[in-house]
């Protein structure tokens, strides 16, 4: 069911300075963006550097929230895993795939987790609305969906659907860190070394698999609109 109860303009604050917009060269390694994660969130919190969200790939990798279950790391051999602070279960990163890590204080925007998550949420489906993709959120399912309706219907009777984007947040001092992934063309076929977000009658797609062959310069650009939508103004940062 689609949450429709939220104002996802409530953390757009005018008064804050741009949001800092950087977008990473290459391969970042998931170690140096958690430490690189840290740092920035220790100078948000102490008044010391403006919001920011960093762009970035990752070689392939999969990473356990602080809910992961080991049963649902199916191949744990089979890429570097990572243990992580933020919320959620199991989950790949990799080549083609666009993981924004969102850095704000939501101490000068709204204190309130669960319409921040839904806010995040509603940037990734302005983004894909954008290219005419309808995602979806599921009030018991974090993450943005997409149903496909081509496809044998599921057990319950219920149409076929994908996960597209992954959330997964982290608070620190009221400074929120990790972020979202967006599947733009990553090999699909990595996520099955995992269970995705323990969630198993459900599939994995992304842009290209949808019939999509968009670039990443062009979502990116895309999700930037979006985010200042919901967030308010962006400023390019090296």
């Amino acid at each position: 069911m689609q949450r429709t109860d939220l104002d996802h303009n409530m953390f757009a604050k005018h008064d804050c300075p741009p949001v800092r917009w950087r977008v990473a060269d290459g391969l970042v390694g998931y170690a140096d963006a958690v430490a690189e994660m840290e740092r920035q969130v220790a100078m948000i919190a102490d008044g010391e550097a403006d919001e920011l969200v960093w762009l970035v790939e990752h070689p392939p990798l999969y990473t356990g929230g602080t809910s992961a279950d080991s049963k649902d790391l199916i191949e744990p051999d089979r890429f570097p895993v990572h243990a992580t602070g933020r919320g959620g279960e199991y989950t790949y990163h990799g080549p083609g795939q666009r993981v924004a890590y969102v850095m704000l204080d939501l101490k000068r925007r709204r204190q309130d987790v669960r319409a921040y998550v839904a806010a995040l949420e509603e940037v990734v489906i302005r983004t894909l609305d954008s290219m005419n993709v309808t995602g979806e959120r599921r009030e018991d399912r974090v993450g943005v969906w997409v149903r496909r309706p081509e496809r044998p219907v599921l057990l319950d009777g219920t149409v076929a659907e994908d996960k597209i984007a992954a959330l997964g947040i982290r608070l620190r001092k009221w400074v929120s860190f990790h972020g979202l992934s967006i599947n733009v063309d990553p090999d699909l076929s990595h996520f099955t070394g995992i269970v995705p977000c323990g969630i198993s009658a459900y599939g994995v797609t992304s842009l290209v698999d949808l019939g999509l062959p968009v670039m990443m310069a062009d979502v990116d650009m895309r999700l930037r609109e979006a985010f200042e939508e919901v967030f308010g103004p962006t400023t390019s940062a090296p």
